[in-house]
């Protein structure tokens, strides 16, 4: 305990010192840490490598999914505190006020902080990403290609660095998190898509498979939360915590609450599972025009600008059980629309007018 309020007492003094020194950097920082948002995964990463590489895209839902899923679970065991709100309660500044740690509208999380979330999302995703593309340069023999895939290789993990990089400082500044967390958080994100570097079993996942994963994640992470309340354990700790030291309610987003986490992504990978199951996405994604760079593109298009819409959807929070049902359902219309709607709507289109050509 006393090593831990070392950690955290220099994790405030490193906040501190980037609240003040990096002022003039507010607005990039903040734009780092809503770069690092999970939720961006499903919104913009995921309709834009799907329609360029199907099993990237796919393998871009599991690990995020998976990822946050043991986010989650580490949340729950390791009793991360927020800056924001453990220099209010900590007893480590005897005979003095606490630190003035300033806040923002997307500091008051109300899960546990550690590990961070944001570097786990960010890092798990841009890692398939990188991985992704250095595979097609892997793959050249010739001298001259060789040298170009080795240039790649430096400059796409120079910026995978960078931004890693730039989402901890982000959410370090904002104190929401400690930078022990948020270094943790990126190379757990690490672990988990290096891990599906090697299983090549989710590219031809049956709808059996989705739905089997889905509730043992439900389950057990269900089941965990269970298990420890009746030992009297609270995993929903952080979230009064969150309420009485954020400096405007208004910033208090259930969004954040870590069961919004879980039914979010058990959304997701159950709309992933539908689509590509579909005969929708049968029809559309295997048939002629799915080989065509004027299909991809017009399905990137149309996914990005579908998906926009959603964020106009407000979902009420009055009732959180409510809040929990209908975030699934929305959580589960994104990939269900990016993989079986949009592809089958372009795709019989762009059959009419051939149809009238010819």
């Amino acid at each position: 305990s006393i090593k831990m309020d070392l950690l955290h007492s220099n994790g405030v003094l490193i906040i501190q010192h980037l609240q003040r020194d990096y002022r003039a950097y507010q607005d990039f920082l903040n734009f780092m840490s809503h770069v690092g948002d999970p939720r961006n995964i499903f919104s913009i990463y995921f309709p834009l490598w799907f329609q360029l590489n199907q099993v990237v895209g796919t393998k871009m839902i599991w690990v995020a999914v998976i990822g946050d899923w043991f986010n989650l679970i580490f949340k729950w065991i390791l009793f991360g505190h927020r800056p924001y709100w453990w220099v209010q309660e900590t007893m480590i500044y005897p005979n003095q006020s606490s630190p003035c740690l300033e806040q923002f509208p997307i500091t008051c999380e109300t899960g546990p902080g550690s590990p961070s979330g944001h570097a786990m999302g960010s890092s798990c995703v841009w890692y398939v990403m990188v991985t992704a593309a250095l595979s097609y340069t892997v793959r050249w023999k010739d001298k001259s290609a060789v040298t170009l895939h080795r240039l790649s290789w430096s400059f796409l993990w120079s910026i995978f660095w960078i931004i890693q990089i730039s989402v901890c400082i982000s959410r370090v500044f904002i104190a929401t998190h400690f930078p022990h967390q948020v270094i943790l958080g990126v190379f757990a994100g690490i672990l988990v898509a290096e891990a599906f570097e090697h299983t090549p079993a989710i590219e031809t996942a049956s709808l059996r498979m989705y739905i089997k994963t889905n509730l043992f994640l439900f389950i057990f992470a269900l089941g965990f939360y269970l298990v420890l309340k009746l030992l009297d354990i609270d995993l929903l700790w952080s979230v009064p915590k969150a309420k009485k030291w954020c400096a405007n309610p208004d910033w208090i987003n259930i969004d954040t609450t870590p069961f919004a986490g879980l039914v979010r992504n058990l959304g997701a990978l159950s709309g992933l599972g539908l689509g590509i199951n579909s005969e929708m996405f049968i029809t559309s994604c295997r048939g002629k025009n799915s080989c065509k760079i004027s299909f991809r593109i017009l399905c990137i298009a149309a996914s990005l600008a579908t998906l926009q819409l959603y964020n106009f959807v407000k979902i009420p929070t009055h009732t959180e059980y409510l809040f929990y049902i209908l975030s699934f359902c929305k959580s589960a219309a994104m990939p269900l629309t990016v993989v079986a709607l949009v592809p089958y709507c372009v795709h019989s289109i762009m059959r009419t007018t051939e149809k009238k050509l010819n």
